[in-house]
């Protein structure tokens, strides 16, 4: 004596194939995600100038976009990649240009020293 399985459990061939190849289908018609461009490391280096408001801020766009990207928001990653990228190299310039009016104003300076 057999056991035969009840109809709503048995499982039809053809429709089992069909949902596998529109599954296939899917996965080969979708694109693969564009790279990260975060400039994470252009970030940490800001970092090293003197203009420390801002280039915290970029280090902040930097994770915000690495984020967004792991969460699958590409035009987002993008987006806060390319803020970081902004403010990563205005606080360099404004890093460089306090250094540079620190050193002149510190060497410029005449010292008058007097004998006894």
């Amino acid at each position: 004596m057999a056991l035969k399985m009840p109809a709503s459990q048995e499982k039809n061939p053809s429709q089992s194939e069909s949902s596998y190849l529109g599954r296939c289908s899917i996965d080969i018609l979708r694109q693969p995600p564009p790279p990260l461009r975060n400039y994470l490391w252009l970030s940490i280096i800001s970092c090293f100038f003197p203009a420390y408001p801002i280039n915290l801020v970029g280090l902040v766009f930097a994770v915000m976009s690495r984020h967004s990207y792991d969460a699958g928001d590409y035009d987002g990653s993008a987006r806060l990649g390319r803020n970081a990228l902004y403010v990563a190299i205005a606080s360099i310039i404004i890093g460089l240009l306090i250094v540079i009016i620190t050193c002149s104003v510190h060497f410029s300076i005449v010292r008058f020293r007097v004998d006894p």
